[in-house]
C-alpha cells in the first residue's frame, strides 16, 4: 500500500509537470535579474542539465528526492535499520520587481518513514507525513551571470503527521548561498540556520548545508558530488555533526518532451553521531523543469 501511495504521488506530479509544459514550452523564462532568455527548445542537454542543478535558476524545478539511509539503532550491537524519506522540494523563481528576483523553495516531506524500538524492545517503523521547511532568497548576478549570490529567511514549521516524525518547534533563520557558473560545469553551497520560536518541543539550534560540484557532459550525462551537512549545535560535542559525501551520476531526459534531470548519488559519512547516525544513503532525484509560470513583476 505505501509503494501504491508512492507511486501514485511521484506519476501526479510528473504528470503535473508534463501538462505544464505543454503549454508553456514555447513562452519565455524570466531570469533572476528581470531580463528574457529564450525557450527551452534551442537549448543544448548540458545546458538543460545545468538550469535544473541551479538553486537560482529561472526556470521552476519540481524536484523529487527519495532518500534511503542505513543508520545504527540505539542498542549495544551493530543492529542497524534502513530509514527512508520522500520529500518534494520546487523551486519557484518569481519577479518581485523588474530587476529583483525572488526564490522559493518549500521542502514537504511526502513520506517518512522511521524504524525504532517500541516499550518492549521489539522493532517498530513509523511513516507518514514530516515537518516542512520553506526558504526564501533575493538573488544577485555577478560577472555576467557566472557567479550568482542570494540570501534571505528559512522557517520550519511541525507540519508532521505523528510526534515521532516532528520536532514539535516552529524555528526560523538565516540561509545564505552562492553558485558558481562555468561553461561546461556548476558548483555551489546553500546553508540554513533555524533557532526556536516556539512549540512543544526540545530548544533546537542547528544547521544545514548542501553543496555540489556537477560536471557537465554535452550529451546530457552529469558527474560530480553533493556532499551534506548537518550540525546540532545543542547536541554533545561528538554528537553535534553528519557530514555525507559520495559520487553522484546523472542524465538529462525528456518526459513527452519535459526537460527531466534523473540524478542517483552514493553516500558515505564519515562524521555522524554514534546512534542513530546515517552510515550510508542511496539517493535518486528526479528534477522535472518547466519554464516559470509567473512571468509578470509582483510589484
Amino acid at each position: 500500500m505505501a509503494r501504491q501511495k508512492v507511486t501514485t504521488i511521484l506519476a501526479g506530479v510528473l504528470a503535473f509537470a508534463c501538462v505544464a509544459n505543454t503549454g508553456f514550452a514555447q513562452t519565455q523564462a524570466t531570469t533572476t535579474n528581470g531580463a528574457q532568455t529564450s525557450g527551452n527548445g534551442g537549448q543544448s542537454a548540458a545546458t538543460l542539465a545545468q538550469e535544473a542543478s541551479n538553486p537560482f535558476a529561472s526556470s521552476w524545478a519540481l524536484q523529487l528526492q527519495q532518500n534511503n539511509n542505513w543508520a545504527k539503532m540505539p542498542r549495544g550491537d551493530d543492529h542497524t535499520r534502513v530509514r527512508s524519506n520522500l520529500q518534494f522540494q520546487p523551486l519557484l523563481n518569481v519577479r518581485l520587481t523588474e530587476k529583483q528576483g525572488l526564490i522559493i523553495r518549500p521542502i514537504v516531506t511526502i513520506v517518512n518513514s522511521i524504524p525504532h524500538f517500541d516499550q518492549s524492545g521489539q522493532n517498530e517503523r513509523t511513516a507518514g507525513f514530516g515537518d516542512t521547511v520553506l526558504a526564501f532568497a533575493l538573488p544577485r548576478s555577478l560577472f555576467g551571470g557566472r557567479l550568482m549570490v542570494g540570501a534571505g529567511p528559512t522557517f520550519i514549521f511541525p507540519t508532521a503527521s505523528k510526534d515521532l516524525l516532528s520536532q514539535d518547534t516552529w524555528q526560523v533563520g538565516p540561509d545564505a548561498g552562492a553558485v558558481v557558473l562555468g561553461k561546461h560545469f556548476i558548483t555551489y553551497g546553500f546553508v540554513q540556520q533555524w533557532f526556536k520560536i516556539g512549540g512543544n518541543g526540545r530548544d533546537t539550534n542547528q544547521m544545514s548545508g548542501t553543496f555540489n560540484f556537477t560536471y557537465l557532459f554535452e550529451n546530457g550525462w552529469t558527474l560530480g558530488t553533493q556532499p551534506t551537512l548537518s550540525v546540532d549545535w545543542k547536541a554533545r560535542g561528538g554528537e553535534r555533526g553528519t557530514f555525507g559525501i559520495g559520487p553522484q551520476v546523472g542524465k538529462m531526459c525528456k518526459c513527452g518532451g519535459l526537460p527531466t534531470l534523473l540524478q542517483l548519488q552514493v553516500q558515505y559519512y564519515p562524521i555522524r553521531p554514534d546512534v542513530g547516525g546515517p552510515k550510508w544513503n542511496i539517493q535518486l532525484q528526479a528534477t522535472p523543469t518547466i519554464p516559470a509560470l509567473i512571468k509578470k513583476a509582483l510589484f
